[in-house]
Parts: structure tokens; C-alpha cells; sequence
């Protein structure tokens, strides 16, 4: 574990998106910065689709040109295929807005991550992985106490003016805090695996993310091809819908696959490659997100769903957002948990739009076309959520429609409507 200090201005548990960010940005500004990873890297993680307003952060963190470099597939819009095997027309983004900010990728997250931990350790923050936090002591005021062990199993205890909780699920100071509050209206879990040389979504159109609803609107199908010639394939449902009194996660995958015609179509005479991978309960948020000397940033501030992609959008801006908090509490000597937190109410502000989409989709009478069809107009402002601009302008105007149609909707057939009514007010 060669960590060449004892004292650092900000110790960051976790590299992922969130925590690749903060490291950066605080490292860049001349603060001493140690990012710590459990993990070796690069190292496997969900979370391959995102959202085109992640385009900001990757300027700002100057990796557009290594993005196209490493060439992931880019990302033109979305497509939604119904529960009758009805494709409706893809939302391609730039359609809307033909700026560049307007495409995004389909990513390895092996290689964006760790596209992420390289930059951050050019931009002067120390990068250790294969460290595990074995506890955070939290002092009367800052600094707090990190103790680190190696892949040696040597430990070592650091001094952080600043700690970020960026571990997401496994959320470390949010557990260790009591934070955690799990969406008690959204527990759903998800099984995947990947296949290769199955269809693009794209062929003969620019390549989309796509989301196909079973027969029975039980679950639904996520399905992202890659640059190796893989597709991400993933099914999400409720929590005992899809793990409870079934059998293996391969044996509820093949099921649901049956069910869901779109995709048995797409692979078609393709290769299943890997294993089965299972997430459950992921939907949470924390009832604090900030303490002095301490912030969350990314999952382990909060999750909503997979559906539109906004996780990793979601930890880059908080992390943006979190990191430039830090500095000015660095540069101003003001560590305080409300300095510290100045920037949650502006970024649940803009998650509570993508939240009530959320809730509209596991409406099981709803239908983006039939939505569409009778408010045409609001085709920009759908746009504009599923790329992800949720902070700026006024986001949330398609709800004045979309609210009392989804009413009327479960009004209609209030026999069969599983609406997800969310309880939380944040991500």
C-alpha cells in the first residue's frame, strides 16, 4: 500500500464514477487528494448505458478525446418496445439538438472507470487500489481518522479534513450512519448476462439503448450493445417477482425471456459469454447527505432505477457538484456539514423529475406512444429528461399533462395498475 503521506485534505472511498470526479477536480486545485478502490482495477461494474448530459463533466474532467479514443459505442437515443412487441420510434437526441453534447456511449465500465482512476492520478491525487476502509473515525471535528488495509493486509490509519463516501451500494458511511432509506415502492432487482454477436439495435439506423416490456408487463429488458461485439441484456422486475419461489437467476432469465419476443429476436443465433449476474433492492436514498468534514457523492448518496440510465450521469454530477463545494471549503476554511452539503437541494431538485418518469413507466397501462400521440407537444421536453437535462429551464412542464393522464389511466383500471409511488423525495 505505498501511500506517501499520513495527512491528506480529502480522502475519497471508492472509484467509480462519483469518486473518479471528486479526485480529479479537488486533486487538480492542489489539495491533497488520496483515492482509495477495494478492488483491483480495472475491474467489472454495471452501469454500461449513459445519459448524454454526462457530455459537461467529461469536458470539464478533459476526457472527450480518450472516450473516442478507447472507442466505446456511441449512444444515439432510446427506443421503447411495448408488451405487444411494438417498436415505437427512437428518441434519437440529436434530432432535438444537433449539438455534439447530444450523443453519448455505451461503455465498458473496466475501461471508463478506469479511464477515470488514470486521469485522477494525473491530476495529482494519490490512487490506491486493492485498499479496503476498514473504518472511518469520526472526531468532534475534522479531521476524521481513515483506516486503510492493503492487498499486503498491512493497515495504515490516515488523517482527511474531508472524507467522500463515493463506495456506492455498498453506501459505507451511509451504513455506518444510519442513512439509508430503501424505496420501499421501488424494489425491483435485476438478472444479466451477455451475449455476443447478437443484433444491434442501431442496424440500419445509429445505435440506441433499448427497452422492451414483457407480455405481461412484469419486467422489462435492458438491452445495450457494446464495442466487442457484446450486448449488455438485463431483466428488471419487482424484488419477489423475480427472486422469490423461482429458481436460478438463469432459469427466472430464460423465463422472462420467453416472455419478451423483442429480444429473443435480437439474439438470435448469438452466444451467451459469462455469467449470470443478480442485483437486488438498489432503489434508496439517505435522509443526510452531508456532516462536517464528510459528504456522500454518487450511489451512496442515492439510486433510483436502472430504466433511463441515470446512474452514472447522476454520480458524475453530484461529484462535480460535491467536489466544487470541497474546494471552496478547503480554500475557505469552512468544512461545516451545511458548507459541505450547499449543492443537494439543487441536484434533488433536478432528480425528482427523473423520479416522477420513473413512476409513470411502472404504470403498467402507461405507453410512451400513447402519451405522445395525444400531447405531441411535449416531444422536446421527453427528450430533454431522457438525456438527462434536469437542471436548468423548466423540466418538469410535461407533467401538467402526464400527471392527470396517469391518474385517469389507474382511475380506468384500478384492478391492474401498479403504480411506484415514491415515498422519497431524493435520488
Amino acid at each position: 500500500m505505498a501511500i506517501a503521506t499520513s495527512e491528506y485534505d480529502c480522502v475519497v472511498i471508492g472509484a467509480g464514477p462519483a469518486g473518479g470526479t471528486v479526485a480529479c477536480l479537488v486533486a487538480e486545485k492542489g489539495w491533497r487528494t488520496l483515492l482509495v478502490e477495494r478492488e483491483a482495477f480495472p475491474r467489472f461494474h454495471v452501469g454500461e448505458s449513459l445519459m448524454p448530459e454526462t457530455f459537461w463533466t467529461f469536458e470539464r474532467l478533459g476526457i472527450l478525446d480518450d472516450m473516442r479514443r478507447i472507442g466505446f459505442t456511441r449512444k444515439n437515443g432510446v427506443q421503447f418496445v411495448n408488451h405487444n412487441d411494438k417498436e415505437s420510434q427512437p428518441f434519437f437526441f440529436d434530432q432535438h439538438d444537433p449539438r455534439d453534447c447530444s450523443t453519448t456511449f455505451h461503455v465498458h465500465r473496466a475501461d471508463f472507470d478506469n479511464l477515470l482512476f488514470a486521469t485522477a492520478t494525473k491530476r495529482g491525487a494519490e490512487c490506491c487500489d486493492q485498499t479496503r476502509v476498514v473504518d472511518v473515525t469520526f472526531n468532534s471535528k475534522p479531521p476524521h481518522s481513515v483506516r486503510l488495509q492493503g492487498a499486503d493486509n498491512v493497515e495504515r490509519t490516515v488523517s482527511a479534513r474531508i472524507v467522500v463516501d463515493a463506495t456506492g451500494q455498498q453506501s459505507l458511511l451511509a451504513n455506518k450512519l444510519n442513512l439509508r432509506v430503501v424505496d420501499k415502492n421501488l424494489k425491483k432487482a435485476a438478472i444479466w448476462t451477455y451475449f455476443e454477436g447478437a443484433q444491434r439495435n442501431g442496424a440500419p439506423q445509429p445505435e440506441v439503448t433499448c427497452v422492451l416490456h414483457t407480455k405481461a408487463k412484469d419486467a422489462w429488458f435492458w438491452y445495450i450493445p457494446l464495442n466487442d461485439n457484446t450486448v449488455s441484456v438485463g431483466v428488471v422486475g419487482d424484488n419477489d417477482f423475480l427472486l422469490k419461489g423461482r429458481k436460478t437467476p438463469e432459469a427466472t432469465f430464460a423465463a422472462e425471456l420467453e416472455n419478451c419476443p423483442g429480444v429473443v429476436r435480437r439474439i438470435a443465433g448469438s452466444r451467451q459469454v459469462g455469467r449470470y449476474h443478480v442485483a437486488k433492492e438498489f432503489s434508496y436514498t439517505t435522509r443526510q447527505h452531508a456532516g462536517d468534514g464528510w459528504v456522500l457523492v454518487g450511489d451512496a448518496f442515492g439510486f433510483i432505477d436502472p430504466i433511463y440510465s441515470s446512474g452514472v450521469f447522476l454520480a458524475l454530477k453530484s461529484g462535480e457538484l460535491a467536489a466544487d463545494a470541497i474546494i471552496d471549503g478547503l480554500r475557505n476554511h469552512d468544512l461545516s456539514g451545511q458548507h459541505l452539503s450547499r449543492w443537494c437541494d439543487e441536484f434533488n431538485g433536478g432528480i425528482v423529475w427523473i423520479r416522477k418518469l420513473v413512476q409513470a413507466f411502472y404504470t403498467k397501462e402507461f405507453s410512451f406512444g400513447a402519451f405522445m400521440k395525444e400531447y405531441p407537444q411535449h416531444a422536446g421536453n421527453l427528450t430533454d429528461l431522457l438525456v438527462g437535462r434536469v437542471f436548468e429551464g423548466d423540466p418538469g412542464k410535461i407533467f401538467k399533462e402526464m400527471d392527470p393522464w396517469l391518474e385517469q389511466l389507474k382511475q380506468s383500471a384500478p384492478a391492474t395498475t401498479t403504480l411506484a409511488k415514491s415515498s422519497c423525495p431524493t435520488a
